[in-house]
């Protein structure tokens, strides 16, 4: 039997966990999926499977990729058919975590990927074309997605047929993966996308802002985020019936709000979400939302500062500033709701802070792996710059490993990193009792073993940080 398949008995697959703690207690991953992407679009984009069983012969390589039958996708997020939430879901309960849906943030298709009966093989068994989600939900540009009540959650960034929008969430079929219909019901100030979770015991969902498709598409429009256009704020829904019922404006110099990280807690109303780039200084922040009384608030809890370089060492968008902003893409929280790791992709930093009391987290480590003027190198390769810089991080369910990419978005990579971004995938080891990261020197899949696509989010076999929610704390 494969970890996703019912057992004769009908029970449920083992990678659906009650709760955090049976997900952190299972055991590790052997694979991690990872999106790779020909940024010129004239090549196939694939899913590769990379080999994290430290006991194997293929450790920290590359051991197969699915190549899609078509052109221009542009892979960036993808998820499971199913994760833990699915044993609150009424009329789910026979789920198993089989399915990767693999969304082209750019063509608007999504691929659908089997991963029995071999984990390490997937095979392609459905292609949704952008036509079906523009039909029945009205939306395009899809790019995160969570299994959630009634269906598939699959935010989208633009409207029919690529859009302005507003973007927002389409629901899809958990069994088919035909697309349904938009969740929404009463949208109201809503517009921009970008992400979605939920508190799935309070019955709140949450949703996020970057940009519609033509804000995005062709790179980061200089006009519009000095004009502080882009997204600013978070939105609070009834997650039963889609009806939107607060919005939190974080101020309009904080552009760009992006991931969500809701507490793995059922019981929690708190969770975390970053902002890119502060227009003032070029900071950039990640905040902390909390429910009190019916109310939600969100307030910074965490400023990176701009960093000062020569101009020479800087890309053309940036150098009338004479600094490199930090531009936090991407943040993961542990299982257990410990450790908070956060994502620098303009100076390359991975940081790690202790977030036990969530209003005041801890700086504990920094590693730094590229970036646009430290350029940060592997120790395994110390007079090698790393090109690119830390961005899709992914955590495993037990906190001690942390799997890193490079890439952003092909027109943003372009801006940022001109002279090219060779594609990496670099592993951590994490002490999760005291703090701290170290570079696995063993582990580093990159260049020719992507065959040349570049790489950027990534899921574990059996679950991972960013990809679950929990039903019970007990």
């Amino acid at each position: 039997m494969t970890t996703t398949e019912h057992d004769r008995d009908g029970h449920l697959d083992p990678t659906l966990y009650r709760t955090p703690a049976d997900a952190v207690a299972a055991p590790p991953e052997r694979l991690a999926y990872v999106a790779g992407f020909d940024p010129a679009g004239e090549r196939p984009d694939a899913l590769f499977t990379v080999d994290t069983d430290p006991g194997s012969p293929a450790y920290g390589r590359v051991a197969a990729r699915v190549e899609l039958p078509d052109r221009g996708n542009e892979l960036h997020h993808f998820g499971w058919n199913a994760c833990s939430s699915a044993l609150a879901h009424p009329g789910h309960h026979h789920a198993a975590r089989r399915y990767l849906i693999v969304p082209g943030l750019r063509s608007s298709r999504l691929h659908v990927l089997d991963t029995v009966p071999d984990p390490a093989r997937p095979r392609l068994v459905k292609v949704v074309e952008a036509g079906e989600l523009a039909a029945r939900a009205g939306y395009s540009r899809p790019h995160t997605l969570h299994c959630g009540p009634d269906g598939v959650f699959l935010s989208c960034l633009g409207g029919a047929d690529g859009e302005d929008g507003p973007g927002g969430v389409a629901l899809l079929d958990h069994e088919t993966f035909d697309v349904l219909r938009a969740w929404e019901t009463e949208r109201g100030p809503q517009r921009l996308a970008y992400d979605v979770w939920w508190h799935l015991r309070q019955n709140i969902a949450v949703t996020s802002e970057w940009g519609s498709p033509s804000m995005i598409e062709d790179g980061l429009v200089p006009e519009l985020l000095l004009d502080r256009r882009y997204g600013h704020a978070v939105h609070f829904w009834d997650l039963e019936t889609g009806r939107h019922l607060q919005r939190v404006d974080l101020g309009d110099r904080n552009q760009m709000v992006l991931e969500l990280r809701p507490s793995h807690d059922p019981e929690a109303t708190w969770g975390f979400v970053n902002t890119v780039v502060d227009v003032e200084d070029l900071s950039a922040s990640v905040w902390l939302w909390t429910r009190e009384g019916g109310e939600f608030t969100v307030r910074k809890v965490i400023t990176l500062p701009a960093e000062p370089a020569r101009a020479e060492d800087l890309p053309p968008a940036l150098r009338p500033f004479g600094a490199v902003p930090p531009l936090i893409t991407d943040i993961d929280l542990s299982v257990d709701d410990r450790w908070l790791y956060v994502s620098a992709w303009g100076t390359g930093d991975l940081l790690q802070y202790d977030v036990r009391d969530p209003l005041r987290p801890s700086l504990t480590a920094s590693v730094r792996l590229g970036g646009i003027a430290g350029r940060g190198t592997r120790p395994a390769e110390p007079d090698v710059p790393l090109s690119g810089g830390s961005q899709m991080v992914e955590l495993s369910r037990d906190g001690r490993r942390v799997y890193v990419t490079n890439s952003l978005y092909a027109a943003w990579d372009e801006q940022f990193y001109p002279e090219g971004i060779d594609p990496w995938m670099i592993k951590l080891d994490a002490d999760t009792s005291g703090g701290g990261l170290g570079v696995d020197g063993g582990f580093f899949p990159h260049g020719a073993d992507f065959g040349g696509l570049r790489v950027h989010q990534i899921r574990l076999q059996g679950g991972d940080a960013s990809s679950d929610s929990y039903c019970y704390r007990r």
